[in-house]
């Protein structure tokens, strides 16, 4: 390395930052992100699935960008933030393990397949809640003191027993600043995504499992960092109040739906997603490092201590929870990974030493196993290179295809209609219509149990009277959609099919059906207002 880790860190930070810019403007926007919009377009304390950050971010991106709405215009703000994160991420370890651990440590972040193409520049809650727990993990390191500042790598198999560990953290009065940032952290993280409750919890179970720390529970630092978040969170509560908690329950019912029995395969999800998306030989580092520490838990201190518990506690929690609901998505683990980060550094920087020649091989094929990978995707959601057989789902296909949509339902003149609505039966095609269209005309979801925002961004009158054209993807046979959505209207007819197209191929079949006259509301389960 020519220059110092930390140059090295910006300019790195620098040139990944272009690269993701680059990259999105090379997709249409996913499912969540078209969604997501519609939580700028309507404004409010807080929003069914999520807290308001993604919101706020999705909106900063678009000011930035003098209110041009583009899938580039929407992640703007993400990439920003997690470049932000990526130089936390350099601080934080260089702080304990040194700035070259840093520097290699926001190497492997940046590489994480997760974070490059998916959480590090999509608009959704993931980036803005890996810089606010970052932030958090790092000023808790500064407000929980430690006698020494370098803890030493007793790593198998590179030489363990090289020393003492570094000693006891010590709990000392006037460091009220950093417990304030770790507030300011904590409130956004909260902000962001639920998942933040557990790093609370983290704190709470290291300073009662860490001899000589447990008056760190009743001091006043932790007490307003509390504070603080709970202020910053309170949008949230008053939201949540104010709709029967909706998006509490809603939350929370996901994380425990298992009807009284254990969902095995949950734990095959919990074990093999964050390794795919993480990418395994990133993955298998990051295990190392904490099965190294685990194995010497009883007489680890300091640092090392702090980060082990915040990682196992948030993938105890979803390991439990891979077992109780259906409904765990596999990516929801990873948050547990994020404080293995610096220790994986610095064993790279040990791999380095022992072998500079193997260590630069290896993060060869780090990139170009990733530029492959990107490659690969941009092909497949541009131009669906590969004919996949039935059953294999084209994840792909969520950046593809709602422009012809769009260009088709407007040469038919149905956004002229200013008395008119569209719907679907589904929220994600909803919002992928509403972004694709700009929201010329309304457009809402009819569906009985999961309308999701949807049915808080309207009421089931508003569209008593008024035609609407309902646009379905892959829809049902014409005789299910009239006994489904018939009662509604004085007359439902079929008026157009047609393929969505990506690259002038067709890859989806559209239809779309004219609902004359609305005559009464279309029950929404989650509207809990009156």
């Amino acid at each position: 390395m020519g220059c110092s880790p930390r140059t090295a860190t910006i300019l790195l930070i620098f040139l990944t930052t272009l690269l993701r810019v680059v990259w999105a403007a090379s997709l249409d926007a996913l499912n969540d992100e078209a969604y997501h919009w519609q939580f700028v377009v309507h404004p409010a304390f807080s929003y069914f699935d999520h807290p308001p950050m993604t919101a706020w971010v999705t909106g900063l991106g678009i000011a930035m960008c003098g209110g041009w709405v583009d899938p580039v215009s929407l992640r703007l703000g993400f990439i920003l933030l997690f470049a932000g994160a990526c130089w936390i991420l350099y601080r934080w370890t260089a702080r304990w393990y040194g700035e070259l651990a840093g520097f290699w440590a926001v190497v492997g972040l940046s590489l994480s397949h997760y974070y490059t193409a998916f959480g590090g520049m999509m608009a959704v809650p993931d980036s803005p809640l890996l810089f606010f727990s970052l932030l958090t993990f790092w000023q808790l390191g500064e407000a929980i003191r430690f006698r020494n500042l370098t803890p030493l790598l007793n790593l198998p198999p590179l030489r363990h027993g090289e020393g003492e560990p570094d000693s006891p953290a010590l709990w000392t009065r006037g460091h009220l600043s950093r417990w304030l940032l770790v507030g300011v952290g904590l409130g956004g993280a909260l902000l962001s995504k639920y998942h933040a409750v557990l790093i609370p919890l983290s704190v709470v179970v290291y300073a009662v499992i860490t001899p000589g720390t447990r008056r760190l529970l009743w001091s006043s630092g932790p007490w307003l960092a509390v504070f603080v978040a709970l202020l910053m969170f309170s949008p949230v509560i008053v939201w949540n109040a104010e709709n029967d908690w909706a998006s509490f329950k809603f939350q929370g019912g996901r994380a425990s739906r298992a009807g009284g029995s254990l969902f095995h395969e949950g734990p095959l999800k919990w074990l093999f997603g964050p390794m795919l998306f993480l990418l395994p030989w990133f993955w298998f580092w990051l295990v190392y490092g904490l099965v190294a520490r685990l194995r010497h838990f009883r007489s680890l201190e300091g640092i090392d201590r702090l980060i082990v518990v915040l990682s196992v506690v948030p993938l105890v929690f979803f390991l439990i929870t891979s077992f109780m609901s259906p409904l765990a998505l596999p990516h929801w683990a990873i948050i547990g990974y994020v404080p293995l980060y610096p220790l994986a550094g610095a064993t790279w920087v040990r791999v380095r030493n022992w072998s500079a020649k193997w260590f630069r091989i290896m993060v060869a094929c780090w990139v170009a196993m990733e530029a492959v990978i990107l490659v690969a995707i941009y092909l497949q959601a541009s131009e669906g290179v590969l004919n996949l057989p039935p059953g294999v789902v084209d994840e792909t296909r969520q950046f593809s295809g709602w422009r012809s949509v769009a260009a088709n339902l407007d040469e038919r003149g149905l956004l002229n209609d200013s008395n008119a609505f569209l719907f679907t039966d589904n929220w994600e095609t909803a919002g992928q219509l509403a972004f694709a269209i700009r929201n010329r005309i309304p457009v809402t979801c009819y569906h009985t149990f999961d309308a999701r925002g949807f049915s808080f961004w309207s009421k089931p009158t508003d569209y008593l009277g008024r035609t609407g054209y309902m646009v379905l993807v892959d829809g049902p046979e014409e005789v299910e959609t009239q006994r489904e959505f018939g009662p509604y209207f004085e007359r439902v007819v079929l008026i157009a099919e047609f393929p969505m197209t990506r690259s002038g191929k067709p890859f989806r079949q559209m239809k779309v059906y004219r609902c004359e006259r609305q005559i009464k509301p279309y029950p929404f389960h989650y509207t809990l207002r009156k």
